[in-house]
């Protein structure tokens, strides 16, 4: 029977029943929740895209109204162009890594770090900048809650991260639900919006708040900053590219149809907002102002008013910009899968927890995401000068990367076109990156040229560090065969116990030649001590016919533990010069934490010391007893006494 651990009953309430690896093919996906958990970052951007191009196009008053349609057209245009590519990328490409692994194969391995560094950073960005966005939704609906807004940004992340852990399955099904139910929702407000403006009848049912008073001209950099800002409707795409393999087979397939349904989905919800914020006179409001209303928020109260529907519409877009980030917590973790298993990142990240999840690699964007939201406050407008660069600087390496994959692959049908496609998309995604890096980085956009390279240097230190040790540790030869010696084996002892009787009888199956010592700490009568040894160890050896090791009493004047044996052990090691010496450590062991923090950790801190030392001949042995448990009631050890267990 399988052995239970203890505390299981918690874990198994919180994370659910551990699966073992033949289950992983139940955690693979279909469509309609590939939608849901990779589509929610994409999907979630048609709420704060177009707002934050608005929120640029404030000064001009009702004039950035009219503005904003045509900025949305070149961002749906741009963002069919990254689909189209991408979709090539998920056929070559269906291993997953994304962007990595197609810079790293067709632009050498810097091209890919800085791929997968950015990846991550985006990743990263869009945790905070969902949950925040989410959390604005709900303080525009509830304005009691705007005090609370970091506490609740924490909460709904902890929440995300506790769902993700629980595997790929239970993620897809808590998401599936809230996903159509804002894409319902928000269809029906773009309809009847649609409807009436062509019915001639675009009268707001509630009016959304003035729009300010124009302050500033029009001019090109005003657009260009907007058209940047309105790129964050971009991100999310890149995800499919990256989880190409939490598909079910045919994985390929199913993730283009995926891609192409998010990518609909969000072109029809982008080009509708930004035609009926024309039509209905809505535009952004002060993030920091007492009465801020999101953009979705006055769009939905001018269609349909702010009745039932309304918070019904909104409590579907609060769970989306709140759960969008799951996203992340799809493409994150197997990037970083990926990385671990060609050593830029410890093995760790490479592993899957007791849900088949990639814990690792979700705990430590929890961290990472709860520290940003910490820095910011939970603002989402704090965080947008971040975003999107990250994802622009992913698409441009990751399409110019296809652009070479084409060209070595020219005996496929279709190449010629596929390149120009990817061609087509790395020249423009690079614009634009150039546009958002140039127009942001004043407002904080800096800040992502500075943490891009750190996140290289990391990853290019980590890979060197494994190399070395690699190269130190690795061995090309046949086994080296010595004369043996045998060995010395030195048993600690503080007092005579079942601990130290069974790290003694260990020793005494090494060899003959067997030393106790006992560190004279003033915590031991040592005459008593004597005479247990005489006793007990060797008035019965010496009636066995062996020899009985001698007890070795070593000074401590200043009540150190540590530096005596230390040289105790030196001095050992010079008198037998070619030898090998055993520590063999007695370990009293309880297996409740509890309990075990009421015990004396000495053993621990003097394995730690004798391994750090540095010294070749000394080997160190760690030999347990354990303390009764229900389980073995009577005192037990791999070494107890054979005729007498019960004894104690």
């Amino acid at each position: 029977m399988p052995r239970r651990r203890e505390g299981s009953g918690v874990a198994d309430l919180l994370l659910g029943r551990p699966l073992t690896s033949a289950q992983a093919m139940q955690e693979k996906t279909g469509v309609l929740t590939g939608v849901a958990l990779l589509g929610l970052d994409a999907l979630s951007s048609a709420a704060y895209g177009p707002e934050a191009a608005l929120t640029v196009l404030r000064p001009l008053g009702s004039g950035g109204l009219w503005l904003l349609l045509p900025i949305t057209v070149a961002i749906v245009g741009l963002l069919m162009i990254v689909a189209g590519s991408y979709a090539q990328t998920l056929a070559a490409y269906p291993s997953g890594g994304g962007a990595y692994s197609v810079a790293k194969q067709n632009l050498g391995r810097g091209a890919g770090l800085l791929a997968a560094t950015a990846l991550m950073l985006d990743y990263l960005l869009n945790v905070a900048v969902g949950i925040s966005a989410g959390t604005g939704a709900l303080v525009s609906a509830v304005p009691a809650l705007r005090p609370y807004t970091l506490p609740i940004t924490l909460g709904l992340l902890a929440l995300l991260t506790l769902v993700n852990l629980r595997g790929v399955s239970e993620a897809g099904a808590v998401f599936v639900l809230p996903t159509w139910f804002f894409i319902t929702s928000l269809s029906v407000v773009l309809a009847v919006g649609v409807f009436k403006l062509a019915s001639g009848d675009a009268t707001p049912v509630q009016a959304p708040p003035a729009l300010a008073v124009p302050t500033a001209s029009l001019g090109a950099w005003l657009v260009i900053r907007a058209f940047a800002s309105g790129c964050t409707a971009m991100t999310g795409v890149e995800a499919l590219s990256n989880a190409v393999p939490i598909f079910r087979d045919p994985a390929v397939r199913r993730a283009r149809v995926t891609l192409g349904l998010i990518v609909g989905i969000l072109v029809t919800m982008l080009l509708g907002i930004a035609l009926l914020c024309r039509a209905y006179g809505v535009g952004a409001t002060d993030p920091a102002g007492a009465h801020y209303q999101t953009v979705l928020s006055q769009l939905i109260a001018a269609v349909m008013g702010r009745g039932v529907f309304y918070f019904v519409a909104m409590a579907a877009i609060l769970c989306v910009l709140a759960l969008s980030a799951n996203t992340s917590y799809a493409g994150f973790p197997l990037v970083c899968q990926v990385l671990a298993r060609e050593r830029y990142l410890p093995p760790g990240f490479a592993h899957r927890g007791r849900r088949l999840a990639l814990s690792r690699g979700i705990l430590t964007l929890s961290a990472l995401a709860a520290l940003l939201l910490i820095a910011c406050r939970g603002i989402t407008d704090r965080l947008i000068p971040l975003f999107a660069i990250g994802a622009l600087m992913a698409f441009t390496l990751s399409q110019a990367g296809m652009v070479v994959h084409w060209g070595r692959h020219r005996a496929e049908e279709g190449w010629r076109w596929r390149r120009a496609l990817n061609g087509a998309g790395a020249v423009m995604t690079a614009l634009t990156l150039c546009i958002v890096a140039v127009s942001k980085f004043m407002h904080g956009g800096w800040a992502a040229f500075i943490i891009v390279p750190m996140g290289l240097g990391v990853l290019s230190r980590v890979h060197a560090s494994y190399t070395r040790t690699r190269q130190a540790t690795e061995l090309k030869r046949p086994l080296r065969l010595t004369p043996s010696s045998s060995l010395v084996a030195v048993v600690p002892v503080d007092r005579w116990s079942h601990a130290s009787e069974t790290a003694l009888r260990f020793a005494l199956e090494l060899g003959d030649d067997v030393r106790a010592v006992h560190i004279c700490s003033g915590d031991t009568d040592e005459a008593a001590l004597d005479s247990q040894w005489q006793h007990f160890v060797q008035g019965p050896l010496l009636a066995a016919g062996r020899t009985p090791p001698p007890l070795v009493h070593v000074g401590s004047p200043y009540r150190a533990l540590v530096w005596p044996l230390m040289d105790y052990l030196d001095a050992l090691l010079a008198e037998v010069p070619g030898r090998t010496v055993a520590v063999v450590m007695p370990e009293l062991l309880e297996k409740r934490w509890y309990r075990a923090m009421l015990y004396s950790r000495r053993s621990e801190l003097l394995r730690s010391a004798l391994l750090l030392s540095g010294e070749r001949r000394l080997v160190i042995v760690s030999v347990p007893w354990y303390l009764r448990t229900d389980a073995h009631p009577a005192p037990h050890s791999a070494w107890g006494d054979p005729v007498h267990p019960g004894h104690g």
